[in-house]
Parts: structure tokens; C-alpha cells; sequence
């Protein structure tokens, strides 16, 4: 509609260059051929724009549907393309025929469209040849005009289908299995069992680090069976008590073995083990609403190794132990209000 105007106008020139010449013209092949290619090379410049706008709408709309995508891959020679029995097998797939039936559809559409375009203005165009040149080519742009924008609605209509269709169809031709996926996972991030084995291993060096630490501990502090913690304080160099190693079940049972056989004094106090494992880390101070349990379990195990080493007054098992309820993971289960204590000397 834009380049009306200038087409129907370079048409018109080009007509009228071709039906002038003369006797010498018509009879020379060389002055024929020139001035035909002069006609057409005309025809090509007055159509260039249109034909850019044409190039410009095929180039930039599949940049709008999937992005710009540039590689010379499609360009390298692949020989399995040359392979018959790939090729035939090819024509029989799910998605050569969905491509079939999406070409006769088009196909049918198109052609259906046109035909009632042709039939609603078969009168203007048959008269057409009756009418003065000038009224003949503005009537002729408007008939090709009414039909293009008419074929072109159709067109959309299509691309309303078969846009979303091939989108999903790519999606899902790219979708990876769970195998894929696990293989890429390995290839990106590493072995997951080798993964899981180093952890394992990591946690057992850790383990046996802190194991390594018992031996140095001043007391261990147990449920008696569920939990077990290692405390240690040195007047030197410690602002309070740390904890250097702790654990549950298992783990528990293994400290307490090492415990054992080192002479590590041993209290059970269910409530302060509780809350010691529950609030503390390898290595670090225990927190300071803990400090006045802690420090009278510590001023029994001192007096009692006094005690194994000169004689004299065997200290009291602490009774009571000030453990704050809200340290406790338990603080919600009835338990009596005393805390009965049991030392063990190996």
C-alpha cells in the first residue's frame, strides 16, 4: 500500500519503453537485449524496497520467535545425510507426517482464501481490458491490494497455530531424560557417589580428629546412653569451658568407650547432656546460660581427682544442676525436678 504509487508508475514506464522501437531495434538481437535488460534491471530497482521490507520480515521474525542463533554447523558436510535408508526412514516419521499435514492444510487455505478473493472481484477483473490505462492500473493495485492483506489475515491465522506448536515441538525435542540428565549432572558437577564417598570420608576424618581429643578432656557429660559430651577448661588461655567432642548413640557409646580407657571421669546428667549437645559446636565455648552447671560438674571432677590422688573428703555428686528449661530439647516431657547424678571412675 505504501509503494503503490511507485510501482504502478514503474510499471507504466516499463510498458511504455517496451512497446517503443523501431524496424532496426526489432531486428537487431544485441539492441533487443540490451534494452530488455535494461526494462529489468529498472523493475528490480523500483521493486528493491519492497523486496527489502520482504527480507527484513523474514530475517527479523524468527529472531522474534527463538532469538538470533548464528552457526556455520548446518553449513559443515555431514555424509549421514547421504544415507538412503536415514533419508526413506525419515519420510516415514511422526514428524514428517505432522509436516505433511501442515503443508496441505496451509496448502487448502490458502488456496480457498484466494479462490473466494478471485470469485468476489471476478467482474472488476474481467473488465478490466475495457477500461482506459490509467483507470485499469488503480484498479489492478486495489484488487492486488484487497487480495494480499485477505491471503496475508490468512497467513496469520496459521502462524497462530503453527508458531506455538513448533515451540513446544522444539521444547520438547530437547528435553532430556533422567538419564541425560544424571550424566550431565556427573559430567558438570561430579560422580554423585564419589561425591557422597568423599563426604563420608570427610565425616569420618573429622570423627576421628575429634575421637583423638577425648583423651585431654576433663569430664564427659552423658544421658547416660543417648548422648555424650566431652568438656575441657584450662585456667590458661580459656575464657570458659569448651566443648571437644560430642555425639549420640553410636557415637555416644564410642566416647564414652574412650572415656573408659583413658580414666576420663564420667556424670551422668541427662538434662545438662541434653542441652550441651543441643547448644554447643566442636571447639567452641559452651554458652554462658550453661556456665554455672558446667562450672560445678568441673569443681566436683577437680575435687574428686584430688581426692584419688591425696585422700581425705570425697566430694558430692552434684544433685541439682542449674540447666535452664529452655535449653533442654526435652523441657516439654515431665521430668522430676531434681537431677540424680551417678559418677563412674574407671
Amino acid at each position: 500500500m505504501m509503494l503503490n504509487g511507485h510501482l504502478s508508475e514503474a510499471l507504466k514506464q516499463a510498458l511504455r519503453t517496451g512497446l517503443q522501437f523501431d524496424k532496426g531495434t526489432a531486428f537487431d538481437p544485441i539492441i533487443l537485449l540490451m534494452k530488455t535488460t535494461h526494462t529489468v534491471l529498472d523493475l528490480l530497482i523500483a521493486f528493491s524496497p519492497f523486496a527489502l521490507i520482504l527480507l527484513t520480515v523474514a530475517i527479523a521474525s524468527p529472531i522474534l520467535v527463538g532469538g538470533w542463533v548464528f552457526s556455520t554447523k548446518a553449513l559443515m558436510p555431514q555424509f549421514a545425510k547421504l544415507n538412503p535408508i536415514k533419508g526413506i526412514s525419515n519420510l516415514f516419521s511422526k514428524n514428517a507426517l505432522v509436516e505433511l499435514i501442515k503443508s496441505i492444510a496451509k496448502s487448502v487455505l490458502v488456496a480457498t482464501v484466494a479462490y473466494f478473493v478471485i470469485a468476489n472481484d471476478l467482474k472488476p477483473i474481467l473488465s478490466l481490458s475495457s477500461m482506459p490505462i490509467e483507470s485499469s492500473i488503480t484498479e489492478v493495485n486495489q484488487l492486488m491490494t484487497h487480495g494480499f492483506i485477505t491471503i496475508v489475515c490468512a497467513l496469520l491465522f496459521i502462524a497462530a497455530i503453527d508458531v506455538p506448536y513448533q515451540l513446544y515441538h522444539y521444547a520438547n525435542k530437547h528435553k532430556m531424560t533422567k538419564e541425560e540428565v544424571k550424566q550431565e549432572s556427573k559430567e558438570s558437577e561430579g560422580n554423585p557417589e564419589i561425591k557422597a564417598k568423599i563426604r563420608q570420608q570427610q565425616r569420618e576424618m573429622a570423627r576421628r580428629r575429634m575421637m583423638s581429643k577425648i583423651p585431654n578432656a576433663d569430664v564427659v557429660i552423658t544421658n547416660p546412653t543417648h548422648y555424650a559430651v566431652a568438656i575441657k577448661y584450662q585456667d590458661e588461655g580459656m575464657s570458659a569451658p569448651i566443648v571437644v567432642a560430642k555425639g549420640a548413640d553410636a557415637v555416644a557409646l564410642k566416647i564414652r568407650e574412650i572415656a573408659a580407657e583413658h580414666r576420663i571421669i564420667t556424670l551422668e546428667s541427662p538434662k545438662l547432656a541434653r542441652a550441651l549437645y543441643a547448644h554447643t559446636e566442636l571447639d567452641q565455648e559452651i554458652p554462658e546460660a550453661l556456665y554455672a552447671a558446667v562450672a560445678e560438674v568441673l569443681a566436683y571432677v577437680f575435687q574428686l581427682r584430688t581426692f584419688n590422688q591425696q585422700g581425705g573428703y570425697r566430694p558430692d555428686v552434684p544433685k541439682a544442676l542449674p540447666v535452664p528449661d529452655e535449653l533442654d530439647p526435652h523441657s516439654l516431657i515431665p521430668a522430676p525436678s531434681l537431677i540424680n547424678a551417678e559418677v563412674s571412675v574407671a
